[in-house]
């Protein structure tokens, strides 16, 4: 799992090794400061890392001060306290959706989880028939119309398919709409609507999809989202394609939600459970020698 991690971060790792070129068992607040700043992390924040760290910093230094980060408290849902379990993939055009929702079912299926699909984004076409590709090659079932339907009757469908079959997993895609279009917004708070009437209490997660390479800009996008229908939580994608890995640090620090997942390539297997302390770790492998 660390050398997934490993190859998610390469690019991020490449900048910090641009500002130390060779691992050593401390570095300068400053060398530190622009490590921070290479890897996209805000500004603002870095500064209150630095806050009470000396002049020159140990990794244990470095650790508590970054892991600090991610010490807030969020509310973590489990798929397994509900059946079936239902949650809501959101996001903008580009950001990697259909990919993530294909992954998702992947790993669901892999634990023994039946799934199903929800293609809820009937504004584009592609969107239906990729995600359909996407069914048809792990197999699992899909309910879809045609574009222009109202997805919030496929929303609709879809759970209540899922609860006849016995289904464990429902996975709902949703139109990557920008948040500032108000008529797209209010399509989105019908769909959260009709899914708990199919089934009260769904969606159980909603789950919003970051594009990595845009770094800290995200975090605008996630809270106009948050403020629309409520996020759950975040899976962040294609930082195997951007410098900016620190970015995390920010996000969490701006947004305080679960960070369930991380994307790292265009297979189904590419999906990782995020985990705070090897985050952290990745980071300071490449700054520290020793462990």
């Amino acid at each position: 799992m660390f050398g997934f991690l490993k190859k998610a971060f390469g690019k991020t790792n490449e900048a910090i090794r641009e500002v130390v070129p060779e691992k050593r068992s401390k570095i300068s607040r400053e060398e530190f400061e622009e490590v921070l700043l290479e890897a996209d992390v805000d500004y603002e924040l870095i500064e209150r890392l630095l806050e009470g760290l000396p002049e020159t910093i140990t990794r244990p230094q470095a650790f508590n001060s970054l892991i600090s980060v991610f010490q807030y408290q969020a509310r973590w849902i489990r798929p397994e306290e509900y059946h079936p379990f239902v949650e809501m993939i959101i996001g903008v055009n580009g950001a990697g959706k259909t990919t993530t929702i294909a992954k998702l079912a992947y790993r669901y299926k892999q634990v023994g989880h039946s799934v199903i699909l929800g293609a809820g984004d009937t504004f584009r076409a592609a969107a239906i028939e990729q995600l359909s590709r996407w069914a048809e090659k792990l197999d699992v079932p899909i309910v879809a119309t045609r574009q222009g339907h109202d997805p919030s009757a496929v929303v609709f469908d879809t759970i209540k398919s899922a609860l006849a079959k016995g289904i464990d997993r429902v996975i709902i895609d949703t139109a990557g709409r920008l948040h500032t279009q108000a008529n797209l917004s209010e399509e989105l708070k019908k769909m959260v609507r009709v899914a708990d009437k199919a089934l009260p209490g769904a969606p159980h997660r909603k789950l919003l999809i970051l594009d990595g390479t845009q770094g800290s800009s995200t975090v605008n996008q996630a809270r106009a989202f948050d403020e629309m229908i409520g996020i759950d939580g975040i899976i962040l994608t294609k930082l195997d394609g951007t410098a900016k890995g620190g970015a995390i640090l920010t996000i969490a620090d701006e947004l305080k939600m679960p960070l369930y997942y991380i994307g790292t390539g265009e297979t189904p297997e590419d999906l990782i459970p995020f985990k705070a302390n090897d985050y952290v770790n990745l980071i300071l492998d490449e700054i520290f020698s020793g462990s």
